[in-house]
C-alpha cells in the first residue's frame, strides 16, 4: 500500500550530521582496506567520482586496482545479464583472484556486491558464491549486510520495509513493476521476508539482524557495533536508511566491528560505496565538461530499457525537435538475415545524421517479447542488447556524446561497443546518472559516455540532459 513520503519522514528524528561527519572522519583513521565493488551493471558508479571501473577481472586488472592510490575500484561484472551458472563461475573466479592478490600484497580488502536498488539480480547466488570461494581461500566471512537505500533514485528502507518513491508517495518494493521482473521477481517488501523468500527459507526472517533508524538517528554506535560483532555463520544484517547520514552512522559501527576482526560481505545499492569509499560530493557535470571541444557532430542515444520510467522519459524526449528518432525492430533478432539488413539501415541513417550535426536516438520498439521461461527471457534480452550494441561498434564517426539507457544495454555498449577496458568516472550529469570518460584503449578515446539507468530520473530527465548536451530547445 502506498504511503505519503512526507508523513512517513515526519516521524523520523533528526540527527546532527556535522557530529556524525566528525566521528566518521575520526573512525577512518586506521581503516586501511582496499574496497572492491563488483557491479552487476554499469549504473553502480552513480554516486561516485574520480574512481576507476575495470571491465574485466583478469589477474592483471585486479592487481592494477589494488595498486591504485584510490581506496576503491569497481569491476563491472555485468552479471545481471548472465545465466545463473555463468554468474556463479564468474564470482568464484573473482573471489579467488582477489584473495590471491590480497595475500600477495598483504593488503586487506572489503568486497561489495553492488546491485539494483529495486532488489533485482542474482541474489543470493552472487554473495553465497563469493563467501564460499573466499572461505576456501582462507578468509572467514561472519555475515552479509543488505542495504538497498539509494536516495538519488528514491529508494528508502523504513521499519525493514523497502520503498520505491513514485511522485509524493512511497510504494513498497514488492508492489512495484520491478518485483514482477520476469527473471528476478519477488513478492516481499519487508527485507527480512525478502531474504527468507530469496534464500528459500535457508535464512529465516526471524533470524535477520535489523539496524534500526531509531538507533542510527540516536547515534547508538556502541549498540550497533555490538550487534555486528555478535554476527556469525554468514547471518544477514538489514540496514534501514532514508538519508546519507544513516549510512554514515552505520559505517562508523561497521569500521569498528571490522577493526575488531569481524568480516562481512555487502549486498547494497550505490549509497554504501560512496560513504565507505570516502568519495566527496561533486557538482553535476555540464556541457563544457562532457562534449569534446571542436566536435561538431551530433550525439547518439541508445534506448534499450523497457521499464515504465524509461518509456515515460522516451516520450518526453520526443519533444526535442532537433533529435532524429530511429526505431530498431528488435523482434528481428529471431530472423538473422532480416536483422542484418535492419542493422545496416540503422547504421547508415545514424552516421549520416551524426555527421550533419544532428543527435540521433536509436530505440528498440516498445513491444515486449513474451519469451516464456526466465532464462529464455534473459537470453532474448541479451540478444537484443548485442544487436543494438553492434550499431555502436560499427560506427565510423565519433558522436559528440553517447547516452545508453538501461543496465544490460549500457554494459554492452561500454564493453563491446566502445571496447572500454578501464574508464574514469567523471561524476554525474543528473542525480544517479553517471558518466564514464573512456580510456585510451577504447573505440573513441576520451569521449563522455553517459550511463542512464532504466529506473532513475524524472519523466523529463532524459530530455533535459539531451537538450543541455546538444544545446537544443523543447519544441
Amino acid at each position: 500500500m502506498k504511503v505519503s513520503k512526507d508523513e512517513l519522514f515526519a516521524k523520523i528524528p533528526a540527527v546532527d550530521e556535522a557530529k556524525v561527519d566528525a566521528a566518521l572522519n575520526e573512525e577512518r583513521r586506521g581503516f586501511d582496506r582496499k574496497i572492491i565493488v563488483l557491479d552487476d551493471d554499469p549504473t553502480g558508479v552513480q554516486t561516485v567520482n574520480g574512481i576507476h571501473v575495470y571491465t574485466d577481472w583478469s589477474p592483471e586488472s585486479i592487481a592494477e586496482g589494488f595498486a591504485e592510490e584510490n581506496a576503491m575500484f569497481f569491476i563491472l561484472t555485468n552479471s545481471r545479464a548472465f545465466q545463473a551458472a555463468e554468474t556463479e563461475a564468474e564470482h568464484r573466479t573473482i573471489a579467488a583472484r582477489v584473495a590471491a592478490e590480497s595475500k600477495r600484497t598483504g593488503k586487506q580488502f572489503m568486497l561489495i556486491s553492488r546491485s539494483d536498488s529495486t532488489l533485482r539480480g542474482h541474489y543470493p547466488l552472487e554473495t553465497e558464491t563469493l563467501a564460499h570461494a573466499l572461505e576456501e581461500s582462507g578468509e572467514r566471512i561472519d555475515g552479509e549486510v543488505l542495504m538497498p537505500f539509494f536516495k538519488e533514485g528514491g529508494r528508502f528502507t523504513i521499519g525493514d520495509v523497502h520503498y520505491v518513491q513514485e511522485g509524493a508517495d512511497l510504494t513498497p518494493a514488492g508492489e512495484t513493476e520491478f518485483a514482477r521482473d520476469k527473471t528476478f521477481g519477488y513478492t516481499a517488501s519487508n527485507m527480512k521476508a525478502y531474504i527468507e523468500e530469496k534464500t528459500k527459507g535457508a535464512f529465516r526472517a526471524a533470524d535477520v539482524v535489523s539496524i534500526s533508524l531509531d538507533d542510527l538517528r540516536a547515534m547508538r554506535v556502541d549498540e550497533i557495533t555490538a550487534q555486528l560483532t555478535a554476527v556469525r555463520d554468514f547471518r544477514k544484517v538489514v540496514v534501514n536508511a532514508v538519508d546519507y547520514v544513516d549510512v554514515k552512522v552505520f559505517a562508523i559501527a561497521m569500521m569498528r566491528a571490522m577493526k575488531a576482526g569481524k568480516n562481512f560481505l555487502f549486498r547494497t545499492a550505490a549509497a554504501w560505496t560512496k560513504v565507505i569509499g570516502g568519495v566527496a560530493d561533486k557538482p553535476l557535470l555540464g556541457r563544457d565538461e562532457l562534449v569534446v571541444k571542436g566536435n561538431t557532430n551530433g550525439g547518439l542515444i541508445i534506448i534499450g530499457s523497457h521499464v515504465k520510467k524509461t518509456t515515460e522519459q522516451f516520450e518526453k524526449l520526443r519533444e526535442l525537435s532537433a533529435v532524429k528518432f530511429i526505431e530498431f525492430n528488435h523482434m528481428l533478432v529471431l530472423d538473422p538475415p532480416k536483422l542484418a539488413e535492419e542493422l545496416r539501415r540503422i547504421i547508415a541513417e545514424t552516421e549520416d545524421a551524426i555527421r550533419s550535426g544532428v543527435t540521433v536516438a536509436v530505440y528498440t520498439g516498445r513491444k515486449r517479447f513474451d519469451a516464456g521461461s526466465e532464462e529464455e527471457s534473459l537470453r532474448v534480452s541479451v540478444q537484443i542488447s548485442e544487436a543494438i550494441t553492434s550499431i555502436v561498434r560499427r560506427l565510423s564517426v565519433q558522436p559528440a556524446f553517447l547516452i545508453a539507457k538501461g543496465g544490460i544495454t549500457s554494459s554492452d555498449v561500454g564493453t563491446k561497443g566502445l571496447s572500454v577496458h578501464r574508464a574514469l568516472v567523471l561524476g554525474q550529469v543528473a542525480p544517479g546518472i553517471p558518466v564514464w570518460q573512456t580510456g585510451p584503449e577504447s573505440k573513441f578515446p576520451g569521449m563522455s559516455y553517459i550511463i542512464f539507468p532504466g529506473n532513475v530520473g524524472a519523466a523529463t530527465t532524459l530530455r533535459d540532459v539531451t537538450a543541455m548536451l546538444g544545446e537544443s530547445s523543447v519544441c
